[in-house]
């Protein structure tokens, strides 16, 4: 195949001559050389590389992303198309199913179905601060397999969080940008307090999860547990009634205590069985409450 200009390329992928000479900037998709006169030309295992770019752009990741990914020494140009198909699919079955879901409420049906919706970029961002964090991670969950385990556990409910995110925040992408804002921030970082203050605190909302879990048979909506669920996230920190961020860390905190299985045994073993579905059902009516 002979070498291909820059208006050449654009006009056979359909990619502006502008874009292309943006990817080259910024490292992304470089020509395979440049001629005396300054022109960009190509050859064919540069389009190769560029319809790599497109299938990830396609699949929504960054140019960030996709540079880092490409970069990788380790990067199998196979692999990642079998990975893509795969993903392909994926989105193309989610879709389907939107579709469907839609059809159903044109003609009037009710149905609350979560399942289709994208939940993918939620465990995209959690599979990304392992990557990029791998000590906090170690840290705070004592090893890289206690965190897998702990998305794994997430992902088998994926279904509730979904309908917890679409209920809580209209759509998922909103859930993920305050669990990219609070969570992630505070797993890595911590509370921003002296190690005494942290003692005091922890005393302070043990005291309090004590006297929400004392009586289990009590409705969790009732405007004594919900006085008690306002007490404890005041005390905990991670709070303001206007912040997304703060909703986010709490309802993550709510879908924690109702699917992650290390949390509720955790729980339940400290504060009685049935105490982390009890707080779930707490905190999620107390941020209901807020919409």
């Amino acid at each position: 195949m002979n070498m291909m200009t820059v208006k050449q390329v654009s006009l056979l992928t359909g990619v502006s001559v502008r874009t292309l000479q943006f990817y080259d900037e910024i490292g992304l998709f470089k020509p395979t050389q440049i001629t005396g006169a300054g022109y960009r030309m190509y050859d064919e295992n540069a389009l190769e590389e560029l319809q790599q770019i497109l299938f990830f752009k396609e699949l929504d990741f960054t140019l960030k992303e996709i540079r880092a990914i490409m970069d990788d020494p380790e990067f199998d140009k196979t692999a990642a198309f079998e990975k893509q198909r795969e993903l392909i699919r994926m989105k193309r079955d989610r879709l389907d199913s939107l579709l469907r879901l839609l059809e159903k409420l044109i003609k009037g049906e009710k149905c609350m179905d979560f399942k289709e919706f994208d939940m993918s970029d939620y465990f995209r961002i959690l599979a990304e601060f392992k990557m990029e964090h791998t000590s906090a991670v170690t840290e705070r969950f004592g090893s890289l397999e206690r965190y897998d385990e702990m998305i794994a556990e997430l992902k088998s409910h994926e279904d509730e969080i979904a309908e917890m995110a679409v209920r809580h925040y209209g759509d998922p992408a909103h859930f993920t940008k305050a669990m990219e804002d609070s969570l992630l921030d505070f797993l890595i970082k911590g509370p921003a307090i002296s190690p005494e203050k942290a003692g005091e605190l922890t005393e302070q909302t043990d005291a309090i999860t004590k006297k929400l879990t004392a009586d289990l048979s009590r409705d969790a909506a009732s405007p004594q547990v919900q006085a008690l669920v306002r007490e404890l996230i005041s005390a905990g920190g991670q709070w303001d009634e206007g912040s997304q961020s703060g909703k986010g860390y709490w309802s993550s905190m709510a879908g924690l205590y109702e699917t992650n299985a290390a949390m509720i045994q955790a729980v339940d073993r400290k504060y009685g069985d049935g105490a982390a579905q009890f707080l779930s059902l707490a905190l999620k009516t107390f941020l209901m409450d807020l919409n």
